[in-house]
Protein backbone atom coordinates (compact mmCIF):
# COMPACT_ATOMS: atom_id res chain seq x y z
CA UNK A 1 0.00 0.00 0.00
CA UNK A 2 1.23 3.49 -0.83
CA UNK A 3 2.43 5.74 1.99
CA UNK A 4 1.74 9.46 2.34
CA UNK A 5 4.95 11.52 2.36
CA UNK A 6 3.57 15.07 2.31
CA UNK A 7 0.18 16.62 2.95
CA UNK A 8 -1.05 20.22 2.78
CA UNK A 9 -4.08 21.04 4.93
CA UNK A 10 -6.37 24.07 5.22
CA UNK A 11 -7.15 24.26 8.96
CA UNK A 12 -9.35 26.49 11.09
CA UNK A 13 -8.44 26.71 14.79
CA UNK A 14 -9.18 28.90 17.82
CA UNK A 15 -6.49 31.37 18.93
CA UNK A 16 -5.38 28.96 21.63
CA UNK A 17 -3.29 26.90 21.45
CA UNK A 18 -0.91 29.30 19.74
CA UNK A 19 0.94 28.53 16.53
CA UNK A 20 4.06 27.22 18.28
CA UNK A 21 2.21 24.79 20.53
CA UNK A 22 -0.08 23.70 17.68
CA UNK A 23 2.91 22.97 15.41
CA UNK A 24 4.88 21.18 18.14
CA UNK A 25 1.90 18.98 19.01
CA UNK A 26 1.57 17.85 15.39
CA UNK A 27 5.32 17.31 15.02
CA UNK A 28 5.37 15.21 18.21
CA UNK A 29 2.88 12.73 16.73
CA UNK A 30 5.79 11.04 14.97
CA UNK A 31 9.54 11.65 15.43
CA UNK A 32 9.97 11.85 11.65
CA UNK A 33 7.35 14.55 11.01
CA UNK A 34 8.35 18.01 9.83
CA UNK A 35 5.54 20.55 10.20
CA UNK A 36 5.30 23.97 8.56
CA UNK A 37 2.46 26.26 9.65
CA UNK A 38 1.43 29.50 7.91
CA UNK A 39 -1.23 31.76 9.43
CA UNK A 40 -3.35 32.92 6.50
CA UNK A 41 -6.04 34.92 8.30
CA UNK A 42 -6.97 35.94 11.84
CA UNK A 43 -10.41 37.04 12.98
CA UNK A 44 -11.97 37.70 16.36
CA UNK A 45 -12.18 34.04 17.42
CA UNK A 46 -10.23 31.91 14.95
CA UNK A 47 -7.17 31.56 12.75
CA UNK A 48 -7.06 30.10 9.25
CA UNK A 49 -3.89 28.08 8.68
CA UNK A 50 -2.02 26.30 5.96
CA UNK A 51 -0.31 23.27 7.52
CA UNK A 52 2.26 21.23 5.59
CA UNK A 53 3.38 17.94 7.11
CA UNK A 54 6.20 15.87 5.67
CA UNK A 55 7.36 12.45 6.84
CA UNK A 56 7.98 8.85 5.89
CA UNK A 57 4.49 7.49 6.60
CA UNK A 58 2.02 10.22 7.53
CA UNK A 59 -0.96 8.97 9.49
CA UNK A 60 -3.85 11.23 8.48
CA UNK A 61 -6.31 9.93 11.10
CA UNK A 62 -3.87 10.68 13.96
CA UNK A 63 -3.32 14.19 12.59
CA UNK A 64 -7.07 14.78 12.23
CA UNK A 65 -7.69 13.61 15.81
CA UNK A 66 -4.87 15.80 17.21
CA UNK A 67 -6.24 18.87 15.39
CA UNK A 68 -9.75 18.17 16.71
CA UNK A 69 -8.39 17.70 20.25
CA UNK A 70 -6.86 21.21 20.00
CA UNK A 71 -10.24 22.63 18.91
CA UNK A 72 -9.46 22.86 15.19
CA UNK A 73 -11.01 21.43 12.06
CA UNK A 74 -9.57 20.45 8.70
CA UNK A 75 -11.42 22.40 6.01
CA UNK A 76 -9.72 20.65 3.14
CA UNK A 77 -6.81 18.50 2.03
CA UNK A 78 -5.29 20.67 -0.69
CA UNK A 79 -2.26 18.62 -1.69
CA UNK A 80 -1.00 15.08 -1.10
CA UNK A 81 2.21 13.36 -2.10
CA UNK A 82 2.32 9.56 -1.83
CA UNK A 83 4.86 6.89 -2.67
CA UNK A 84 3.88 3.45 -3.86
CA UNK A 85 5.25 0.32 -2.32
CA UNK A 86 6.85 -2.59 -4.11
CA UNK A 87 4.41 -5.37 -5.04
CA UNK A 88 4.90 -8.50 -2.97
CA UNK A 89 6.77 -11.37 -4.63
CA UNK A 90 3.79 -13.69 -4.09
CA UNK A 91 1.66 -11.82 -6.68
Amino acid sequence: MATIKRILLDVLKPHQPGALEFTQTLADLNPGYRVNLIVEEVDENTESLIVVIEGEDIQFEAIDQAIKKMGGTIHSVDEVEAEGSQPSSSD
